[in-house]
Protein backbone atom coordinates (compact mmCIF):
# COMPACT_ATOMS: atom_id res chain seq x y z
CA UNK A 1 0.00 0.00 0.00
CA UNK A 2 1.71 3.39 -0.76
CA UNK A 3 2.22 6.05 1.86
CA UNK A 4 0.14 9.17 2.26
CA UNK A 5 1.94 12.43 1.36
CA UNK A 6 1.78 15.58 -0.39
CA UNK A 7 2.81 15.52 -4.34
CA UNK A 8 4.39 18.73 -6.07
CA UNK A 9 3.94 17.88 -9.38
CA UNK A 10 5.18 20.70 -12.35
CA UNK A 11 2.37 20.29 -14.93
CA UNK A 12 3.39 20.74 -18.35
CA UNK A 13 0.79 22.55 -21.07
CA UNK A 14 -1.43 20.75 -22.76
CA UNK A 15 -3.24 18.41 -19.71
CA UNK A 16 -5.49 19.28 -17.51
CA UNK A 17 -5.28 19.02 -13.59
CA UNK A 18 -7.45 15.75 -14.05
CA UNK A 19 -4.97 14.29 -16.38
CA UNK A 20 -2.22 14.75 -13.55
CA UNK A 21 -4.00 13.17 -10.91
CA UNK A 22 -4.72 9.90 -13.44
CA UNK A 23 -1.29 9.60 -13.94
CA UNK A 24 -0.41 9.65 -10.38
CA UNK A 25 -2.78 7.31 -9.74
CA UNK A 26 -1.42 4.92 -12.02
CA UNK A 27 1.94 5.16 -11.16
CA UNK A 28 1.41 4.51 -7.55
CA UNK A 29 -1.23 2.36 -7.61
CA UNK A 30 -3.77 4.26 -5.56
CA UNK A 31 -7.71 5.49 -6.24
CA UNK A 32 -7.48 8.05 -3.69
CA UNK A 33 -5.52 11.01 -5.00
CA UNK A 34 -6.79 14.78 -4.98
CA UNK A 35 -5.41 17.95 -5.85
CA UNK A 36 -5.33 21.35 -4.78
CA UNK A 37 -6.01 24.18 -7.02
CA UNK A 38 -6.95 23.46 -10.91
CA UNK A 39 -4.64 24.93 -13.72
CA UNK A 40 -6.00 24.98 -17.39
CA UNK A 41 -4.58 23.12 -19.99
CA UNK A 42 -2.75 26.07 -21.41
CA UNK A 43 -0.84 26.57 -18.01
CA UNK A 44 1.88 25.18 -16.65
CA UNK A 45 3.63 25.12 -13.18
CA UNK A 46 2.58 23.11 -9.65
CA UNK A 47 -0.19 21.29 -8.77
CA UNK A 48 -0.29 20.31 -4.86
CA UNK A 49 -1.40 16.59 -4.74
CA UNK A 50 -2.64 14.77 -1.92
CA UNK A 51 -2.42 10.91 -1.78
CA UNK A 52 -3.96 8.64 -0.04
CA UNK A 53 -5.21 10.27 3.93
CA UNK A 54 -2.98 13.49 2.85
CA UNK A 55 -5.92 14.33 0.68
CA UNK A 56 -7.53 15.58 3.82
CA UNK A 57 -4.78 18.33 3.77
CA UNK A 58 -5.69 19.73 0.44
CA UNK A 59 -8.20 21.95 2.00
CA UNK A 60 -5.53 23.70 3.86
CA UNK A 61 -3.64 24.40 0.75
CA UNK A 62 -6.70 25.08 -1.13
CA UNK A 63 -6.66 28.83 0.45
CA UNK A 64 -3.31 29.52 0.29
CA UNK A 65 -1.83 32.86 -1.75
CA UNK A 66 -0.02 31.89 -5.33
CA UNK A 67 2.55 33.09 -7.55
CA UNK A 68 2.52 33.16 -11.14
CA UNK A 69 4.38 34.27 -14.29
CA UNK A 70 2.32 35.42 -17.00
CA UNK A 71 2.38 37.17 -20.59
CA UNK A 72 -0.66 39.22 -21.23
CA UNK A 73 -1.21 40.64 -24.71
CA UNK A 74 -2.94 44.17 -25.16
CA UNK A 75 -4.35 44.81 -27.98
CA UNK A 76 -6.91 41.54 -28.70
CA UNK A 77 -9.78 40.03 -27.11
CA UNK A 78 -10.75 36.42 -27.01
CA UNK A 79 -13.52 34.06 -26.08
CA UNK A 80 -12.12 32.92 -23.42
CA UNK A 81 -9.80 35.68 -22.24
CA UNK A 82 -6.76 33.87 -23.13
CA UNK A 83 -4.79 31.70 -25.94
CA UNK A 84 -7.31 29.01 -26.15
CA UNK A 85 -10.05 30.68 -27.21
CA UNK A 86 -11.25 32.70 -30.51
CA UNK A 87 -10.47 35.76 -31.58
CA UNK A 88 -13.01 38.72 -31.15
CA UNK A 89 -11.60 41.71 -31.57
CA UNK A 90 -8.53 43.34 -32.30
CA UNK A 91 -7.60 47.03 -31.71
CA UNK A 92 -6.46 49.36 -34.05
CA UNK A 93 -2.63 49.58 -34.60
CA UNK A 94 -2.25 53.10 -34.27
CA UNK A 95 -4.87 52.67 -30.65
CA UNK A 96 -2.18 50.27 -29.55
CA UNK A 97 0.82 52.24 -30.17
CA UNK A 98 -0.66 55.33 -28.66
CA UNK A 99 -0.56 53.98 -25.35
CA UNK A 100 2.46 54.91 -23.25
CA UNK A 101 3.95 52.71 -20.85
CA UNK A 102 3.09 54.89 -17.63
CA UNK A 103 -0.40 54.02 -19.24
CA UNK A 104 0.28 50.74 -18.55
CA UNK A 105 2.09 51.14 -15.55
CA UNK A 106 -1.32 53.09 -14.10
CA UNK A 107 -3.15 50.50 -15.19
CA UNK A 108 -1.58 47.56 -13.29
CA UNK A 109 -1.04 49.86 -10.41
CA UNK A 110 -5.17 49.88 -10.42
CA UNK A 111 -5.70 46.26 -10.12
CA UNK A 112 -3.32 45.71 -7.18
CA UNK A 113 -4.36 45.27 -3.59
CA UNK A 114 -7.68 44.49 -2.78
CA UNK A 115 -9.68 44.19 -5.89
CA UNK A 116 -12.85 43.27 -7.25
CA UNK A 117 -13.10 40.58 -9.95
CA UNK A 118 -15.39 39.52 -12.16
CA UNK A 119 -14.10 35.61 -12.73
CA UNK A 120 -14.28 34.57 -16.36
CA UNK A 121 -17.13 33.07 -17.97
CA UNK A 122 -14.89 29.79 -18.67
CA UNK A 123 -14.12 29.91 -15.43
CA UNK A 124 -14.24 26.38 -13.32
CA UNK A 125 -16.94 28.13 -10.89
CA UNK A 126 -20.38 26.32 -10.77
CA UNK A 127 -23.59 28.55 -11.38
CA UNK A 128 -26.74 25.95 -10.36
CA UNK A 129 -24.26 22.88 -9.96
CA UNK A 130 -22.84 23.06 -13.42
CA UNK A 131 -19.29 24.40 -14.21
CA UNK A 132 -19.61 27.93 -15.68
CA UNK A 133 -17.37 26.83 -18.83
CA UNK A 134 -19.93 24.05 -19.25
CA UNK A 135 -22.59 26.24 -19.66
CA UNK A 136 -20.70 28.67 -21.94
CA UNK A 137 -19.79 25.79 -24.67
CA UNK A 138 -23.36 24.80 -24.47
CA UNK A 139 -24.41 28.06 -25.65
CA UNK A 140 -26.34 29.65 -22.76
CA UNK A 141 -24.81 33.57 -21.53
CA UNK A 142 -23.11 33.29 -17.85
CA UNK A 143 -22.61 36.13 -15.74
CA UNK A 144 -20.86 35.95 -12.98
CA UNK A 145 -20.83 37.69 -9.68
CA UNK A 146 -17.42 40.19 -8.42
CA UNK A 147 -15.76 38.89 -5.86
CA UNK A 148 -12.88 40.52 -3.77
CA UNK A 149 -9.48 39.25 -4.38
CA UNK A 150 -5.61 40.34 -3.11
CA UNK A 151 -3.37 41.16 -5.78
CA UNK A 152 0.21 41.77 -3.66
CA UNK A 153 2.02 42.12 -5.82
CA UNK A 154 1.43 42.52 -9.87
CA UNK A 155 4.97 43.50 -11.66
CA UNK A 156 5.29 44.06 -15.03
CA UNK A 157 9.21 42.17 -15.80
CA UNK A 158 9.63 43.35 -19.44
CA UNK A 159 7.32 44.89 -22.21
CA UNK A 160 7.78 44.19 -26.15
CA UNK A 161 6.18 46.21 -28.95
CA UNK A 162 5.26 45.26 -32.37
CA UNK A 163 2.53 44.11 -35.33
CA UNK A 164 -0.16 45.71 -33.46
CA UNK A 165 -0.10 44.22 -29.92
CA UNK A 166 2.13 44.85 -27.16
CA UNK A 167 3.12 41.69 -25.00
CA UNK A 168 3.64 41.75 -20.88
CA UNK A 169 5.65 39.42 -18.95
CA UNK A 170 4.50 39.90 -15.50
CA UNK A 171 4.59 38.60 -11.91
CA UNK A 172 1.84 37.90 -9.71
CA UNK A 173 1.60 37.57 -6.28
CA UNK A 174 -2.28 37.15 -5.14
CA UNK A 175 -4.94 35.10 -3.30
CA UNK A 176 -6.96 32.63 -3.74
CA UNK A 177 -9.99 32.45 -6.37
CA UNK A 178 -8.14 35.25 -8.27
CA UNK A 179 -8.32 34.89 -12.33
CA UNK A 180 -5.11 36.00 -14.14
CA UNK A 181 -7.10 35.97 -17.18
CA UNK A 182 -9.26 38.27 -15.76
CA UNK A 183 -6.49 40.35 -14.88
CA UNK A 184 -5.39 40.48 -18.74
CA UNK A 185 -8.79 40.89 -19.53
CA UNK A 186 -9.45 43.73 -17.45
CA UNK A 187 -6.14 45.62 -17.73
CA UNK A 188 -7.23 45.35 -21.76
CA UNK A 189 -10.61 46.85 -21.19
CA UNK A 190 -9.04 49.78 -19.12
CA UNK A 191 -6.25 50.59 -21.61
CA UNK A 192 -9.07 50.36 -24.21
CA UNK A 193 -7.49 48.09 -26.38
CA UNK A 194 -8.59 44.73 -24.95
CA UNK A 195 -6.20 41.95 -23.55
CA UNK A 196 -5.76 38.04 -23.43
CA UNK A 197 -3.24 35.73 -21.41
CA UNK A 198 -1.12 34.05 -23.65
CA UNK A 199 0.88 32.22 -21.35
CA UNK A 200 0.74 31.34 -17.45
CA UNK A 201 3.07 29.19 -14.87
CA UNK A 202 2.07 28.87 -11.70
CA UNK A 203 5.31 28.81 -9.24
CA UNK A 204 3.86 28.89 -5.92
CA UNK A 205 1.22 27.71 -3.37
CA UNK A 206 1.66 28.50 -0.14
CA UNK A 207 4.91 27.51 1.18
CA UNK A 208 5.83 25.23 -1.89
CA UNK A 209 7.57 26.52 -4.65
CA UNK A 210 7.28 24.78 -8.23
CA UNK A 211 10.94 24.47 -7.53
CA UNK A 212 10.15 21.38 -5.44
CA UNK A 213 8.38 20.04 -7.63
CA UNK A 214 8.80 16.60 -9.76
CA UNK A 215 7.84 16.35 -13.62
CA UNK A 216 5.34 13.67 -14.73
CA UNK A 217 7.99 10.91 -15.31
CA UNK A 218 9.13 11.05 -11.55
CA UNK A 219 5.78 10.37 -9.61
CA UNK A 220 7.01 7.57 -7.39
CA UNK A 221 6.67 7.17 -3.70
CA UNK A 222 9.75 8.77 -3.28
CA UNK A 223 8.37 12.22 -4.13
CA UNK A 224 5.93 12.39 -1.85
CA UNK A 225 6.43 14.62 1.24
CA UNK A 226 5.64 13.65 4.66
CA UNK A 227 2.42 14.60 5.79
CA UNK A 228 3.88 15.89 9.25
CA UNK A 229 6.10 17.97 7.24
CA UNK A 230 3.94 19.31 4.44
CA UNK A 231 1.38 20.51 7.75
CA UNK A 232 4.07 21.92 9.41
CA UNK A 233 4.88 23.87 6.49
CA UNK A 234 0.96 24.95 5.66
CA UNK A 235 1.00 26.33 9.22
CA UNK A 236 2.03 26.40 13.15
CA UNK A 237 3.71 22.83 14.04
CA UNK A 238 2.36 22.02 17.75
CA UNK A 239 4.50 19.36 19.15
CA UNK A 240 2.07 17.21 21.35
CA UNK A 241 2.73 14.53 24.15
CA UNK A 242 1.99 10.83 23.50
CA UNK A 243 -0.93 11.38 25.97
CA UNK A 244 -2.46 14.26 23.59
CA UNK A 245 -1.47 12.60 20.55
CA UNK A 246 -4.03 9.94 22.39
CA UNK A 247 -6.57 12.42 23.80
CA UNK A 248 -7.06 14.31 19.99
CA UNK A 249 -6.70 11.16 18.45
CA UNK A 250 -9.97 10.25 20.75
CA UNK A 251 -11.77 13.55 20.21
CA UNK A 252 -10.58 14.66 23.53
CA UNK A 253 -9.67 18.44 24.19
CA UNK A 254 -6.66 19.81 25.54
CA UNK A 255 -7.61 21.58 28.33
CA UNK A 256 -6.45 25.21 29.22
CA UNK A 257 -3.72 24.72 25.87
CA UNK A 258 -5.18 27.64 23.47
CA UNK A 259 -2.61 29.72 24.50
CA UNK A 260 0.17 27.21 23.03
CA UNK A 261 -1.24 28.25 19.45
CA UNK A 262 0.00 31.80 17.73
CA UNK A 263 -3.28 31.27 15.18
CA UNK A 264 -5.84 29.71 14.56
CA UNK A 265 -5.23 26.29 13.68
CA UNK A 266 -1.94 24.13 14.16
CA UNK A 267 -0.43 21.35 13.20
CA UNK A 268 -0.22 18.12 16.10
CA UNK A 269 2.97 16.74 15.58
CA UNK A 270 3.77 13.48 17.61
CA UNK A 271 7.01 12.61 19.42
CA UNK A 272 7.53 10.25 16.13
CA UNK A 273 7.16 13.16 13.58
CA UNK A 274 3.78 12.19 12.42
CA UNK A 275 1.13 14.02 11.83
CA UNK A 276 -1.97 13.30 14.66
CA UNK A 277 -4.29 16.01 13.17
CA UNK A 278 -5.41 19.38 12.76
CA UNK A 279 -6.04 21.78 15.77
CA UNK A 280 -7.97 24.65 16.39
CA UNK A 281 -9.11 26.95 19.68
CA UNK A 282 -11.97 26.25 20.88
CA UNK A 283 -12.17 29.03 24.10
CA UNK A 284 -9.37 27.98 26.02
CA UNK A 285 -9.26 24.68 25.16
CA UNK A 286 -7.60 22.94 21.91
CA UNK A 287 -9.74 20.44 19.99
CA UNK A 288 -8.85 18.47 17.07
CA UNK A 289 -10.05 19.76 13.61
CA UNK A 290 -9.24 17.22 11.70
CA UNK A 291 -7.59 13.62 12.18
CA UNK A 292 -5.24 11.60 10.60
CA UNK A 293 -4.67 7.51 11.05
CA UNK A 294 -2.53 6.23 13.52
CA UNK A 295 1.15 6.28 11.83
CA UNK A 296 0.65 8.50 9.29
CA UNK A 297 3.68 10.29 9.37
Amino acid sequence: MVAPGILLVDKPGGLTSHDVVARTRRALGTRKVGHAGTLDPMATGLLVIGVEAATRLLTYVVGADKTYLATIRLGQTTTTDDAEGELLVEADAAAVAAVTDEQVAEGVAALTGEISQIPSSVSAIKVDGRRAYDRVRAGEQVELAARSVNVSRFEIAETRRGDGVIELDVEVDCSSGTYIRALARDLGAALGVGGHLTALRRTRIGPFPVTDAVDLDHLGDSALLPPGEAAAQLMQRLDVSADESRDLRHGKRLTDQAGRLESAIAAAIDEDGALVGIVEKRGRDLKSAMNMPEATR
